[in-house]
């Protein structure tokens, strides 16, 4: 077979917000944010640290990774939805979808019952794939509560 005939290999690994490769995304993924939130993205960056975040998911195309994605223990039966990001390159191949769904599986595994979580209203890709994921527009909560720039979903898992 060709150089040209070799076919990408794609993986899926569970880790946490320590990991290197993760942390690697994470820069890009805030200087994308930075240009959403515009003045707001102050507020919202104190809500988007790697800390304590154990329930990492990357994506990973030819050993690189290429998205990732994470869940927050909220209560006992709810898990928030955090740092969904895909490189550029990668958009519109279904990597937000894979690492979604991921993220739900491994949530129904601990033993939560839903997941919700917030975006930018002006995130249209992104709300365009929680409203076609199933997920439904919940009022505001915590820290969003009041943020115009905000919406949030919920999905029962």
């Amino acid at each position: 077979m060709g150089d040209r005939e070799q076919k990408s290999t794609q993986a899926i690994r569970r880790t946490s917000g320590e990991d290197p490769d993760f942390s690697s995304l994470v820069p890009m993924l805030n200087a994308e944010l930075e240009v959403f939130d515009g003045e707001d993205h102050a507020f919202y960056q104190q809500y988007n640290g790697s800390e304590g975040l154990n329930h990492v998911v990357v994506i990973y195309m030819n050993n690189s990774p290429i998205a990732c994605g994470a869940l927050k223990k909220l209560d006992a039966a709810t898990a928030e939805i955090k740092r969904m990001f895909v490189l550029p390159d990668h958009r519109r191949t279904g990597k937000s979808r894979q690492i979604l769904e991921e993220l739900e599986r491994w949530a129904v595994e601990l033993g939560f019952k839903r997941c919700i979580l917030e975006t930018g209203k002006i995130q249209t890709a992104a709300v365009g794939l929680y409203q076609s994921a199933g997920y439904h527009e919940i009022p505001n909560y915590g820290p969003y509560v009041g943020m115009s720039k905000s919406v949030c979903f919920a999905k029962e898992i």
